[in-house]
């Protein structure tokens, strides 16, 4: 399971229900761990022999089957890097798109989207299941 780190201004509006998504810049740290989450493969933008300007987010039939994922994956988002950090577990989807600036986008910049889709807290206090879920 992916585990990401947010700042506790996100974390607060994922744990409320008013922010529905999560962003991440697109960039090989993310691709990387996205391909193997969610068998995604990143198709970077062309030079000026293609018609591609933005990125485009390839899944499900159209990856090779060996690395195909269900669309939907669980990952956790941690409100700190302490082991008693909060932390929400959610379902999630990903895509490739602008975001919103309410929730921590740039204007007309392009991000891998985690759509949050539920989610289910996980606290300190209730650490055992949170470090069970972590170890899977």
């Amino acid at each position: 399971m992916l585990i990401l780190t947010i700042k506790k201004k996100w974390f607060d509006m994922i744990l409320s229900g008013e922010k529905k998504e999560e962003y991440r810049e697109i960039k090989e740290y993310y691709e990387t761990r996205f391909q193997n989450l969610f068998g995604a493969i990143t198709i970077y933008p062309s030079s000026i022999f293609s018609h591609r300007s933005k990125y485009e987010l390839l899944q499900g039939e159209a990856v090779p089957e060996e690395i195909r994922k269900d669309s939907v994956q669980e990952i956790i988002f941690r409100n700190g890097y302490s082991k008693d950090s909060k932390a929400i577990k959610a379902r999630c989807r990903l895509r490739i798109g602008e975001g919103k600036s309410e929730w921590g986008a740039e204007p007309d910049k392009q991000y891998y989207i985690l759509e949050i889709l539920d989610e289910e807290k996980l606290v300190a206090d209730e650490k055992k299941v949170g470090d069970e879920q972590l170890e899977k």
